[in-house]
């Protein structure tokens, strides 16, 4: 059994990754050991191609900002996992790691660093949508390939969400690792906090800027806590 993480930036998948070297040898999980640092080990959908080539076979589960589709260039069954959080404190949350790690910016105001075309279009703008709705033959470069939002666009990344054999929300993160733990037997220990930057106030204003730019996340985030209600009722 093989399992495929789609690690959404700032939902918790760095916390889960250190727990997962709880349980899987080194080796098992992607990215290896040596890629550490290497920001194409978990971005670059070629590097992760090139790597599964060479240590497929001993890969057990693939993290990193990988699309959902992704899955089908590796070819095989995945049992696919994910953790979704509200769009507007991903964002925040986004951009606060984003000004406490790269000192150039770090004297930034957040909503300098938000309007920065890179980051917007590559890593803000209906990110967890543009994950989940993804097809192979439109993704030129992974995470950050530029797409259209359009609605045939959040209805298929609605559909794909559905598909998720784990679905986990940020702010019921434990449940979620305690359902990995209950579904396939891993040993995740004690919560691990990584990567955690404190809140700050930000103008109601900027608040309301990024909730709508990002209207589509919004949609997709009500439609993962509808799902994870659902589900949490029916294994109740």
């Amino acid at each position: 059994m093989k399992f495929f993480f789609v690690h959404l930036q700032k939902t918790a998948g760095t916390s889960l990754f250190v727990r997962l070297k709880r349980h899987f040898d080194r080796d098992a999980i992607y990215p290896p050991e040596d890629d550490k640092g290497n920001v194409a080990g978990i971005i670059s959908v070629d590097h992760l191609q090139q790597r599964w080539r060479e240590r497929g076979d001993d890969i057990e589960i693939v993290t990193g900002h990988f699309p959902l589709c992704t899955t089908e260039l590796l070819g095989g069954h995945f049992v696919t996992l994910t953790v979704l959080r509200d769009p507007v404190e991903r964002t925040l949350s986004y951009l606060r790691h984003h000004k406490a790690m790269t000192p150039a910016d770090a004297d930034l105001p957040l909503e300098e660093i938000y309007e920065d075309p890179f980051r917007f279009h590559g890593l803000v703008h209906n990110h967890m949508t543009k994950m989940f709705s993804l097809t192979v033959a439109e993704m030129t470069d992974g995470a950050l390939t530029r797409v259209e939002y359009t609605p045939e666009r959040l209805a298929r990344a609605k559909a794909n969400l559905a598909g998720v054999d784990v679905l986990g929300l940020q702010d019921h993160f434990e449940s979620f690792c305690e359902e990995l733990q209950a579904r396939f037997g891993w040993r995740l220990g004690s919560p691990a906090h990584t990567s955690r930057t404190e809140p700050v106030e930000v103008p109601s204003s900027f608040r309301q800027r990024i909730a709508d730019d990002n209207a589509d996340d919004l949609a997709l985030w009500e439609h993962a806590q509808m799902l994870y209600t659902a589900r949490a009722r029916a294994y109740s």
